[in-house]
C-alpha cells in the first residue's frame, strides 16, 4: 500500500515503494513544530502500517528538524522495530541524525510515589501542619496588634504621630463608599425579619411582639455581625489585595530599605479607619433595618409607625443597644489584622495574591462569627 505525497510549504513527506521490496520515505522541507499539522495523519498512518517490509528513512532533504519532527520519527521506528522490521535512516546532516537517535524508545511513564508512613502519621501530619500555621498566623497577628497599640511609628525607631489624611482617606474607601450597599442589605433584612416574625406571630394573636424581635436581634446580634461580614468581604479583601500588591511589586522592601515601618505607614491607618468606620456603619444599619422592619410591619400587619417606635422604645434598653456596639471594634481590629497578616503573606505570583485574598475573607468571617458567639456568652454570663 502506498500513500499519496503530501506536498506543503514547510514539510513534505513521500512514500516510495522499492522494487525489491520494503519501502523509502523521504522527508523534506523544516520538520518543526508549527508545521507538522498536515503531515501528522500520514506519519501516523506510516506508523500504523507495518507489514510492508523494510524502512529506509531519507533526510537528505530535511532543512531543519526540531525535537516535534524528531518524535514523529522515532514514533515510525519504533513501531516498525516491534514487528521484527529494520529501519535505516539515510543522509540527513549529522545533527539531525543525532536527534532523532537521542530520543529514547518509549517514554516511560514517571513512577507513582509511595507513601510509607505509618497510618498514624498521615493522619495526624496535616493536624500537625495545621496547627503550626494557625500558631505562626497568631504570632503574626499578635505582632500587628502590638505595633498598633505601640503608635503609628511611621519612622524606624522614632513614633512621628498618626498620619491624619491617610486615615481620613481610608476613611472615605471603608466607611463613606459602603453606606449604601450597608443601607440597602440592612433595609432588607430589617424587612425580611419583620414579614417572617409577623407571619408566624399572626397565629397567637400577637403580631406587635414582632417589634421586639426585630429591635432586639437586630441591635444586640444581626447588626454589628451581618456589618462585620460584609465589611470583611468589601474591605479586608481590598486590604489583602492592597498590601499584597505591594508585596509582589517589592514596596514593602523598599520602605524598610528607606527606613520606614511598613506596619506603621500601611496598616496602622486602615486599622484605626476601621476600627472608626465599623461601629458608625453599624448604627447606619441598625436605622435602615428598623426603617425596613417598620414599613412591613404597617404595609403586612397594619402596625403604625408611631405604635412601632412606642414599643420599640418600650422593648429596648441602652444595653440592648450597647451590648452591640461593644462588639464593632473588636469586629474591625479582627478584620483589620486578619486581612493585613494575609496581605503580607503573598508570594510573588497572581495566584498567591487570589489565595490569600480569599484565605483573608475566609479566616475574617470565620474569627468574627467566632467572637461573637464568645460574647453572647459573656453577656449570658454577666447577665447582661
Amino acid at each position: 500500500m502506498s500513500l499519496d505525497s503530501l506536498t506543503l510549504t514547510n514539510a513534505n513527506i513521500e512514500l516510495v515503494e522499492r522494487p525489491e521490496g520494503g519501502r523509502i520515505v523521504r522527508l523534506s522541507g523544516a520538520w518543526r513544530n508549527n508545521s507538522l499539522a498536515d503531515v501528522l495523519p500520514s506519519v501516523t498512518t506510516l506508523a500504523d502500517e507495518t507489514s510492508s517490509g523494510d524502512l529506509i528513512v531519507d533526510l537528505s532533504a530535511v532543512t531543519v528538524m526540531d525535537t516535534s519532527g524528531a518524535w514523529l520519527i522515532r514514533r515510525v521506528i519504533t513501531s516498525h522495530q516491534e514487528v521484527g522490521r529494520q529501519v535505516q535512516l539515510s543522509g540527513g546532516r549529522p545533527q539531525v541524525v543525532e536527534l532523532i537517535e537521542a530520543l529514547p524508545v518509549k517514554v516511560q511513564p514517571p513512577s507513582k510515589a509511595t507513601d510509607n508512613r505509618s497510618l498514624f502519621v498521615r493522619i495526624f501530619d496535616p493536624l500537625g501542619r495545621l496547627t503550626v500555621s494557625m500558631w505562626d498566623d497568631i504570632v503574626a497577628m499578635m505582632y500587628v496588634l502590638g505595633s498598633a497599640v505601640r503608635g503609628a511609628q511611621t519612622k524606624s525607631g522614632r513614633s512621628s504621630g498618626i498620619s491624619v489624611a491617610s486615615v481620613v482617606n481610608q476613611l472615605d474607601h471603608m466607611g463613606v463608599r459602603a453606606v449604601p450597599i450597608i443601607v440597602l442589605m440592612s433595609f432588607l433584612i430589617g424587612a425580611i425579619i419583620a414579614q417572617q416574625g409577623a407571619f408566624q406571630l399572626r397565629y397567637f394573636g400577637a403580631e406587635i411582639f414582632v417589634v421586639d424581635l426585630v429591635g432586639i436581634l437586630q441591635l444586640r446580634e444581626i447588626g454589628v455581625l451581618l456589618t462585620a461580614i460584609m465589611i470583611a468581604g468589601r474591605s479586608g479583601s481590598a486590604i489583602t489585595a492592597e498590601i499584597g500588591s505591594m508585596k509582589m511589586r517589592e514596596e514593602i522592601d523598599a520602605l524598610k530599605v528607606i527606613g520606614l515601618n511598613p506596619i506603621g505607614v500601611l496598616i496602622f491607618p486602615r486599622l484605626v479607619a476601621l476600627t472608626i468606620a465599623l461601629p458608625l456603619l453599624t448604627i447606619v444599619a441598625n436605622f435602615a433595618a428598623l426603617y425596613g422592619a417598620a414599613v412591613v410591619a404597617w404595609a403586612y400587619s397594619g402596625i403604625t409607625f408611631d405604635v412601632f417606635l412606642q414599643r420599640l422604645h418600650g422593648a429596648v434598653d441602652y444595653s440592648t443597644l450597647a451590648s452591640g456596639m461593644i462588639k464593632a471594634p473588636f469586629m474591625a481590629l479582627i478584620i483589620g489584622i486578619v486581612s493585613a497578616v494575609e496581605g503580607m503573606k503573598v508570594g510573588g505570583s497572581a495566584e498567591s495574591l487570589g489565595r490569600h485574598v480569599t484565605a483573608s475573607v475566609v479566616k475574617s468571617i470565620f474569627v468574627v462569627i467566632l467572637v461573637d458567639g464568645l460574647f453572647a456568652m459573656f453577656y449570658a454570663a454577666i447577665d447582661f
